[in-house]
């Protein structure tokens, strides 16, 4: 029987990126994203490899939207193995003193309230049914502080927290919970914060000992690793993805 994983952030990026790794290990994939048609281009890229994949619109800072979700994915498969807690936006790259509110709360809202949300709803289903596995994406930022994202920097430190305590809680029910702290990574969010801040981008790369930015598809083998049963005993981790970068810091 087909395992099924919700991937959200899944239009474009790491989240893309995983939803077509794990069709190659058999999984039916909901796809998650507020971008109908980056969302709906990975449905049909995942179908036509082999799986059964739909599309939801949703905004994670909405509990209601991602209650939908979860509710649409149980309605259609029965159950939830996988899931791939990914949806984030990094800000504008304006230092803290500079940002406004409203920033502040929309990096919030998407990056740890829906994080909170998704493992919620998620997680009562996975419980229910016996277990299953979740790996949630922080950051570099989630681990070191940096610069020009303190507010992104905060919602990734509180995702870390949220993996390990899950963990503290859950683990005697099945459930696994694991996170990954990739570093600058070539996905569209970072092209397009790094076009806005060039500065940066070299900044960065000169601080990653390998001397790149990684791939979406390095990330999606360790988030399939990490989600699948290749990694039952792996449980409460932060594994970074990043080159090096984090190690000199």
């Amino acid at each position: 029987m087909n395992k099924v994983a919700i991937v959200t952030g899944g239009g474009s990026g790491l989240g893309q990126a995983v939803a077509l790794r794990l069709e190659k290990e058999g999984v039916h994939i909901v796809v998650v994203d507020i971008q109908e048609e980056g969302g709906n281009a990975t449905v049909e890229k995942v179908k036509a490899l082999g799986v059964d994949s739909f599309f939801v619109k949703a905004d994670v800072s909405k509990p209601e939207e991602v209650k939908n979700y979860v509710d649409q994915t149980v309605n259609r498969f029965g159950t939830i193995d996988y899931f791939f807690n990914n949806a984030g936006i990094s800000g504008s790259g304006k230092f803290f003193l500079d940002s406004t509110i409203e920033e502040i709360n929309q990096i919030v809202g998407i990056n740890l309230l829906g994080a909170l949300y998704g493992a919620h709803y998620v997680g009562e289903v996975v419980v229910n049914n016996g277990g299953g596995s979740i790996v949630n994406t922080s950051s570099s930022a989630g681990v070191i502080g940096q610069d020009s994202v303190v507010t992104y920097s905060a919602t990734k430190h509180g995702i870390v927290g949220l993996t390990k305590s899950l963990v503290a809680e859950y683990a005697k029910d099945g459930l696994r919970v694991n996170a990954i702290a990739p570093g600058p990574t070539e996905t569209p969010m970072v092209k397009a914060f790094y076009e806005a801040n060039p500065e940066m981008k070299e900044n960065a790369t000169r601080g990653i000992p390998q001397k790149r930015l990684g791939t979406p598809e390095e990330v999606a083998e360790l988030v399939t690793f990490l989600l699948t049963s290749k990694a039952e005993y792996i449980n409460g981790e932060v594994i970074r993805i990043d080159g090096g970068f984090t190690n000199t810091k």
